[in-house]
C-alpha cells in the first residue's frame, strides 16, 4: 500500500497547517492517503503526523531547518559526469576547497563509480583514492563535515580514522556485511540509499508494480536492519536513489512523491545532479550540460522538504535556492 504523501505549502499558507519536516516556512494542510484520496492533515494518525512534522536531528553538526548542499567530489577515473577531473590528489583537494568556498555545507567523497554499468572497484584501490584526500583536507585545516560515498566497510573505517564524519552507502548496508558494525562503533551519521540491483546491471529494464510504495518499504526494511545492528535511528538519513535501478517514469514518480519519505521522521537526501533523466527530458546528452535541469530538480526537492541536496554545481544551486527562499518570504 502506498505511503501517505503530504502536499507541502511554502510560504506558510493556512494558519492551521502542520509543519513539515521541521523546515522553515514549509507546512502542509492536506495529504494524499494510502488510497490516493486527499485528506486533511489533522485526520492523519497522530504518530505519523508527529513524524512528518518534527524537526530533524542535526547531521554531522549541521542543523537541518533549511536545505543543505552536499558537494560531490569524485576521485575516480570513470564517474559518469566528472570521472578523471579530480583523480589526482592535489586536484581533489583544490576542488573540495572550491566547493566549500562556493557554499557547500558538506563534502561527499567517492572513490568507486556507481554509474550504470560500472564494474566493482577493488577495495584497496578505493581506499588509495579516498583516504589520502580526507587526510589531506584535514591536514589543510578543512573543518567542514566530510561524508564518504562507499559501500565497503574497510574504506569507511579507514576514512573515518582520518577524520571523515559520515558514511553514504548506496547499498544501504546490503553490499558489505561489515559496514553496519563500522558505522555503529563510530557513531556517525549513515545515509541509506535505495537501489534495485547492482550498478553493473541496475538499469537493465528495472521493474516495479508501484515504485513509490516499493522504494518506501525497502527503505523501511533497511532502517530496521540498521537499528538491529546497533545504529541509532537518530543518525540515519534516507535517499530514494533516483536513477539507481529506475527508469525515467520511476524517477518522476518518486520526485513527485518525495514528501512521503518524511514519514520515517528522518532527514531526506536527494541526489539528482546531472543524471541521465535530466538529459533525456532537457535535451542534454552530455552530463556537464545538465546543470540547468539539475538546478530545476534541486529547487523542486527543496520545495518538497529535502534537507540535503547532493550536487555538482554548488555555486549555481546555492544562488537558485537563495532566490527561491527570498521569493517565498523565507530568507532566514
Amino acid at each position: 500500500m502506498r505511503p501517505v504523501v503530504p502536499l507541502p505549502l511554502w510560504p506558510l499558507g493556512e494558519a492551521r497547517a502542520t509543519p513539515l519536516a521541521g523546515l522553515k516556512g514549509l507546512r502542509f494542510a492536506e495529504a494524499l492517503d494510502a488510497t490516493g484520496r486527499v485528506v486533511l492533515a489533522d485526520s492523519l494518525d497522530p504518530a505519523l503526523r508527529e513524524r512528518l512534522g518534527r524537526a530533524r536531528a542535526p547531521m554531522a553538526g549541521l542543523s537541518l531547518d533549511r536545505p543543505r548542499l552536499m558537494g560531490i567530489l569524485n576521485v575516480t577515473p570513470d564517474s559518469f559526469s566528472d570521472g578523471g577531473d579530480h583523480a589526482d590528489r592535489a586536484a581533489a583537494v583544490a576542488h573540495a576547497q572550491a566547493l566549500l568556498a562556493e557554499g557547500a555545507d558538506i563534502l561527499d567523497i567517492g572513490g568507486e563509480s556507481t554509474r550504470p554499468g560500472a564494474a566493482p572497484v577493488p577495495v584497496e584501490a578505493e581506499i588509495a583514492r579516498v583516504v589520502p584526500v580526507v587526510a589531506a583536507l584535514r591536514a589543510a585545516g578543512v573543518a567542514a563535515p566530510i561524508s564518504v560515498d562507499t559501500r565497503n566497510a574497510a574504506c569507511a573505517k579507514a576514512a573515518l580514522a582520518e577524520g571523515a564524519d559520515m558514511i553514504n552507502d548506496v547499498s544501504a548496508l546490503s553490499h558489505d556485511p561489515g559496514m553496519a558494525e563500522v558505522v555503529a562503533e563510530a557513531g556517525v551519521p549513515l545515509c541509506l540509499m535505495h537501489a534495485q540491483g547492482s550498478p553493473a546491471e541496475m538499469q537493465q529494464a528495472p521493474r516495479y508494480d508501484d515504485v513509490l510504495a516499493e522504494v518506501y518499504e525497502a527503505l523501511e526494511r533497511r532502517i530496521a536492519a540498521a537499528e538491529a545492528a546497533g545504529i541509532d535511528r537518530s543518525r540515519l538519513i534516507v535517499d530514494p536513489g533516483i536513477g539507481f535501478g529506475k527508469d525515467l517514469d520511476h524517477n518522476l514518480t518518486l520526485l513527485r512523491g518525495l514528501t512521503a519519505f518524511h514519514g520515517f521522521g528522518l532527514p531526506l537526501l536527494v541526489g539528482v545532479s546531472r543524471k541521465r533523466f535530466i538529459g533525456t527530458i532537457g535535451g542534454a546528452e552530455t552530463p556537464k550540460d545538465r546543470m540547468p535541469g539539475s538546478i530545476a530538480v534541486a529547487l523542486w526537492a527543496a520545495r518538497q522538504g529535502a534537507q540535503v541536496i547532493r550536487v555538482h554545481d554548488v555555486k549555481e544551486t546555492r544562488q537558485a535556492l537563495a532566490l527561491q527562499a527570498a521569493l517565498m518570504g523565507n530568507e532566514g
